[in-house]
């Protein structure tokens, strides 16, 4: 897929002295690396009275570039405004417009004129039947709510990052059939050594005894906690006091910043698949699941598997 970028000045030099020899427009887009369109659109929107010169077409593209061309006519908002004063909602106007006027104006940009007419301090947004802020919506938003108190990712410390010491690891919950039972997984980022545990429901508390009785075992090497906004996780004060940890939150929707975790619950998927009920999952299936990925040998632990890396052990796995 290609990319569009804006011609350099230096391009546009190239098409003169190309076309002044006698290169066609697909020749031309060859050589400097760009769509024959793009030369075609170049030579016919940036030529003055005495042709194409790349001086005179660099600043007519330039002065283009700062006026910007607006989409929707004034003409047409002004219509926009006087249907919302009618208490029209913004679907209906869109469909309308287009059905009568042809004007093709899509409801989220009359939500977001409305926005910014309310931001000026205007009261068109008094006509929409919903009071609530609109936005226009580029991706989901976050609708899960604000846990209190939460640490960024972005205030850890650097050395959980370069994964240079053990005891810093990720958690997350893993649902299958019903979404309950589930999985409480934990994950060590420097060693990969994964701990799972089952909950009957992903709530605060039996999500916070569960990742107390797993880590408390291991708490001598126990720094850090990363977890995404869940509200399995709304008790990570009370986590980081029983533990002596600190407890990091993750952006919303970025999972890759949890991106050892993640990959394991990958990996338990081979043996919990998704449309699993674990509600008839062994604590024995557990244990298994557990000692198959612990002493897996792993390619970024130069085949070392997790068990040997965390706790500093040989173990011979091929005899």
């Amino acid at each position: 897929m290609r990319t569009y970028h804006q011609l350099t000045q230096e391009q546009r030099y190239q098409i003169y002295a190309l076309k002044k020899t006698g290169h066609s427009g697909v020749e031309i887009a060859e050589v400097i690396g760009v769509h024959k369109s793009t030369v075609s659109r170049e030579l016919k929107r940036n030529r003055g009275r005495r042709g194409y010169r790349p001086p005179q077409a660099q600043r007519l593209a330039v002065e283009r570039r700062q006026k910007g061309v607006p989409r929707i006519p004034a003409e047409a908002w002004e219509r926009v405004q006087r249907l919302l004063r009618q208490d029209w909602s913004p679907e209906q106007i869109s469909g309308r417009l287009k059905k009568e006027r042809r004007i093709c104006v899509s409801h989220e940009w009359i939500y977001q004129y409305v926005l910014q007419d309310q931001q000026a301090g205007g009261d068109l947004y008094r006509h929409l039947r919903c009071q609530q802020k609109r936005r226009k919506r580029y991706g989901q938003y976050d609708r899960r709510g604000k846990l209190p108190n939460c640490h960024s990712i972005e205030e850890r410390p650097a050395v959980v990052n370069g994964r240079k010491r053990l005891g810093d690891w990720e958690v997350d919950t893993m649902i299958g059939k019903g979404q309950k039972p589930v999985m409480v997984t934990l994950t060590e980022r420097k060693s990969r050594f994964t701990l799972l545990g089952k909950v009957p429901q992903r709530t605060a508390q039996v999500v916070q005894d569960q990742i107390h009785r797993l880590l408390l075992p291991v708490v001598d090497q126990v720094h850090t906690l990363t977890s995404d906004h869940g509200k399995e996780f709304a008790r990570h004060e009370q986590i980081a006091e029983m533990l002596n940890l600190q407890f990091y939150f993750a952006h919303p929707y970025a999972a890759w910043e949890r991106g050892t975790n993640e990959n394991t619950n990958g990996l338990l998927r081979q043996y919990f698949p998704k449309k699993h009920d674990f509600q008839f999952v062994s604590n024995q299936e557990i244990k298994q699941a557990m000692s198959r990925l612990n002493f897996r040998p792993r390619k970024c632990l130069a085949f070392r598997t997790p068990y040997e890396v965390f706790f500093k052990q040989s173990v011979a796995l091929t005899s």
